[in-house]
């Protein structure tokens, strides 16, 4: 069930909150597991049961670490943890990338799986990896209510794409949350945001990369267009997503981490990776880099560390050649930029370093979205001008000056232009009294009203709705 769906909007979001906000507070965690639950057998009846085995897993063996921390007997159980969650994991997501590279090599014919991927499998197999870790070490205490805990890992603001939420976060709020008008608003402020870049604008420019994808009359400038297009449709999709994610928490009591922080206006790839999935890239630093020595190793080490871990990050995303590759190409730019890059980059003009992001940002995002290595090969190729193909064609030009308008909003709202205005709104209504106080609390509430009714007349009419993380 996407977020950004009639049925989720006017059915199954209102009878959660109904229910949830008449329990009592006792009841409130049993009745987010209750919906939340239901919310994954909707899309993955058969796969619930699989959910429902990681949480049973998870809790005893949280249980067990704390009660045997310091022994051999943890380190059992957290070996064990780990190789169930990471098994079912590469069971589900990878075996027929191993069995298809294993037939490649062999000129064997073992027969592929073909398993359908449980939705959010790597999201919520990293939240328990992460608590268990995190009580073994003694930086958590182990969750005794299983409700508690099955609610943690289930949680359907964020589930199926993040962000990536720590036990150590929401314990507190898990116990006991307050609930008040002013962060319910806060809340429905966040996810309306969400919703908007998601379908407006996300979804928008995924209608010009099908267009691209289905055109008999390619161009080298609508290879660039098409890239462009999907590396701001990806950045809407996920972003709008983790605000969506995000405002829902905060109704429901919970404060979820930032996932995105303007990623675009990074000055270095570096930057870039600290803006970019924030939840996802400190889960792989704490539990994988830094337990590998992090940078206080040999050079040669370090370098090693480096690329284990940005391998694993384009793996996580998919069981393909063409992550891998996206994920080592950061690898080496990110130890470029720490072995000699970093200088030279700083005293660049600033325009200069946005564009030097952004190249690479672009050129990884036409990999990342590519169906094989060969498709990506001839993607690049193509849009440096080593296949035959016109600069430019009349369809190009046409699609370029249809679209300009959704460009010029999806460049601009990839800045903290609208935050910054928003944001002066905001005092402004805080800080006036009288007319001009209520003026801007008629605007906020018109533009969140605008938003919702453009939304649902786009999803009424059937248009074009993908989610891209559903995949991961």
């Amino acid at each position: 069930m996407l977020f950004s769906s009639v049925p989720f909007l006017f059915y199954f979001l209102p009878a959660v909150m109904i229910c949830y906000f008449i329990a009592p507070e006792k009841f409130k965690n049993a009745v987010l597991l209750f919906f939340s639950l239901i919310f994954y057998a909707w899309g993955e009846p058969r796969y619930v049961f699989l959910m429902i085995f990681f949480i049973i897993t998870g809790y005893f063996c949280g249980l067990a670490l704390e009660k045997y921390r310091g022994s051999k007997t943890a380190v059992f159980f957290l070996t064990g943890s780990a190789a169930i969650s990471l098994g079912l994991l590469g069971y589900f997501k990878y075996a027929d990338f191993f069995i298809g590279n294993f037939n490649a090599l062999t000129h064997s014919s073992l027969p592929l799986l073909k398993l359908s991927l449980p939705i959010g499998i790597s999201f919520y197999t990293f939240q328990i990896l992460g608590y268990t870790a995190d009580v073994y070490l003694g930086k958590a205490k182990a969750q005794k209510n299983i409700i508690d805990f099955a609610a943690y890992t289930a949680l359907f603001p964020q589930l199926i794409a993040g962000p990536i939420v720590r036990y150590t976060d929401i314990s507190a709020a898990l116990a006991r949350r307050k609930h008040t008008i002013e962060t319910a608003a806060q809340g429905v402020d966040r996810f309306v945001a969400g919703l908007g870049k998601k379908v407006l604008i996300s979804n928008s420019f995924g209608e010009l990369c099908s267009i691209f994808r289905a055109s008999g009359e390619k161009s080298i400038l609508f290879y660039w267009i098409y890239a462009a297009a999907f590396t701001l449709q990806i950045y809407f999709d996920f972003s709008g997503y983790s605000d969506m994610a995000i405002g829902l928490g905060r109704i429901f009591g919970f404060r979820f981490p930032e996932n995105f922080d303007y990623p675009y206006i990074s000055k270095s790839i570096t930057e870039f990776w600290r803006r970019w999935h924030i939840s996802l890239g400190t889960w792989f630093r704490d539990y994988v880099y830094i337990p590998l020595g992090g940078n206080r190793v040999s050079k040669a080490r370090h370098i090693f560390n480096i690329f284990f871990v940005w391998m694993l990050t384009g793996f996580w995303h998919g069981a393909d050649w063409q992550f891998i590759v996206w994920g080592l190409m950061y690898a080496v730019l990110l130890i470029s930029e720490k072995m000699f890059l970093k200088n030279t980059v700083e005293r660049l003009p600033v325009f200069i370093q946005h564009f030097y992001v952004m190249f690479f940002v672009i050129i990884g995002f036409v990999i990342f979205n590519a169906s094989d290595m060969g498709t990506a090969a001839s993607d690049l190729g193509a849009m440096f001008g080593l296949v035959s193909l016109p600069p430019v064609t009349a369809e190009t030009l046409y699609y370029l000056r249809s679209y300009a308008v959704i460009f010029i909003v999806g460049i601009l709202g990839a800045t903290p232009l609208f935050r910054i205005l928003s944001t002066k709104l905001r005092n402004q209504k805080e800080g006036t009294d009288g007319k001009a106080g209520k003026f801007s609390a008629l605007l906020h509430t018109a533009w969140l009203c605008g938003i919702i009714i453009l939304v649902t007349a786009y999803l009424v009419d059937g248009s074009f709705n993908p989610f891209l993380y559903f995949r991961f």
